[in-house]
């Protein structure tokens, strides 16, 4: 079929469609490319599975952290265990861990809450005024740290500016104390403070709870006052020296 155009108006024409920015021939009647069926091949099963991005596996911290506890068969490697253990926040911001204190396999066993700024620094827990109001009072009932007093926290890293340890950092950390429990094989614990009665005991309110003695970890535990506590209130002395003398009548008059 023939255009009409002679064979120099149809090079105009052509070459000025050239100029204007034109670089393919198309044919005569529109196309809807929108309409046209998808040609793109798709991949099989198998290689859409093989360029999938995995999901990232979620770890269980305490699924971790009782694995390591149950692992450890002494006390040095449960040290070593809580020391490589990376899941707990606390460990970034603190000096180094603050493990135990006293003497393995005394009778009586002291879980404190968390190390402050004295232990952080010393890795030893219940030192500074604490420690030495701690240890007044159990030279008030023939006890000491050095003979006959097994010493630990309900978390091995200072919190940070001294905060109140979380729930979940507890939640985290006890499988390692009811593993150091195990393995200094007290007769008696002694919890001091808030934190320590609701690690232990699952409780709160230490006003409440001082003084009456509960079983947990299948050994017999007495809630007292934490000596910071009686730093700041001198006046409950009173109750805690009532609490040591029950202690001291658990014992048998001694260590």
């Amino acid at each position: 079929m023939e255009s009409g155009l002679d064979y120099y108006s149809a090079r105009a024409l052509l070459e000025w469609q050239i100029e204007m920015g034109a670089t393919e021939a198309i044919g005569d009647a529109p196309v809807d490319r929108y309409a046209l069926p998808d040609t793109t091949p798709k991949p099989k099963k198998a290689e859409a599975a093989s360029v999938a991005p995995a999901k990232p596996k979620q770890v269980d911290p305490v699924a971790v952290a009782q694995a390591a506890a149950q692992g450890a068969g002494s006390l040095d490697q449960l040290r070593i265990v809580m020391e490589a253990f990376d899941h707990c926040e606390l460990k970034r911001g603190a000096r180094q861990l603050v493990f135990a204190d006293g003497t393995p396999g005394a009778k009586v066993m002291i879980i404190g809450e968390a190390p402050g700024r004295d232990e952080d620094r010393e890795g030893k827990p219940f030192v500074g005024r604490a420690g030495q109001l701690l240890d007044r009072m159990l030279a008030a009932i023939d006890l000491d740290r050095r003979e006959n007093v097994y010493i630990t926290n309900v978390l091995p890293w200072r919190p940070p500016q001294n905060r109140d340890p979380k729930p979940e950092e507890i939640g985290m950390m006890k499988p390692f104390l009811e593993r150091h429990v195990a393995l200094a094989k007290p007769e008696v614990l002694v919890v001091m403070g808030n934190i320590s009665c609701q690690a232990v005991l699952g409780k709160r309110g230490i006003t409440r709870l001082r003084g009456n003695w509960d079983q947990a970890m299948d050994l017999p535990v007495i809630p007292m006052f934490h000596p910071a506590f009686l730093l700041r209130q001198p006046q409950m002395k009173r109750q805690a020296w009532a609490d040591l003398l029950d202690l001291k009548a658990r014992l048998g008059g001694g260590a």
